[in-house]
């Protein structure tokens, strides 16, 4: 097998799902039974099982983010909380398959793991996101280099496990959202955008 030297070699992204880019706010907007689009959406995204600790964190500082913010919550399989049903701007879900792509639509922001397929969809929709990879513990650490080369790169603020507090969540989702634009053009200016065309004319 011959392999390109590494000055040949093209960084391209991972392909995304084209289905991703036709999403309707408006049926978001329903579906989580908000009562209208006056407060920016955050998106938080736990992966398919969910992530205890993530979930835990967030609905720790619900009160205080549902001041500012509409919150959609991917919790994983088994992970509803019975007591937050019917909370005016919180919508719950153990996980979403076509409805996620209006839920993209109408997020300004994003809290999520840092899976590869996860952060590469957050780039090319141009979501300013909050990363929260797995522990060094808890998994082999890819999540971490992913998280740390899209910190470097500009796209995403990145907040460790290990120092995840109800204090360092809240701090950072308000920074997040006051820097966002700034995050929004590095996303934009970033040459990893049209992966599948890139792929393609290769």
């Amino acid at each position: 097998m011959k392999y390109l030297p590494a000055d040949k070699a093209v960084l391209t992204g991972s392909p995304i799902r084209r289905e991703l880019f036709s999403g309707v706010a408006e049926n978001a907007i329903k579906l989580c039974n908000f009562p209208d689009h006056n407060k920016p959406v955050i998106l938080i995204i736990g992966g398919s099982l969910g992530s205890k600790k993530v979930n835990e964190a967030v609905r720790e500082i619900l009160p205080e983010l549902l001041k500012d913010f509409y919150v959609i919550h991917l919790c994983g399989k088994g992970n509803l909380d019975n007591k937050l049903a019917g909370i005016t701007g919180y919508a719950q879900f153990e996980y979403a398959n076509a409805e996620l792509t209006d839920m993209f639509a109408l997020a300004d922001m994003a809290i999520s793991r840092a899976g590869a397929n996860a952060i590469c969809e957050l780039l090319a929709l141009h979501k300013p996101n909050l990363l929260i990879p797995l522990s060094a513990n808890a998994s082999r650490g890819d999540q971490i280099l992913n998280a740390r080369s899209f910190e470097r790169q500009g796209f995403s603020m990145v907040l460790e496990e290990e120092d995840l507090t109800k204090e360092t969540l809240t701090s950072t989702v308000y920074k997040l959202f006051e820097k966002r634009g700034s995050y929004v053009d590095a996303m934009r200016n970033s040459n990893q955008q049209d992966s599948i065309d890139t792929i393609i004319s290769m």
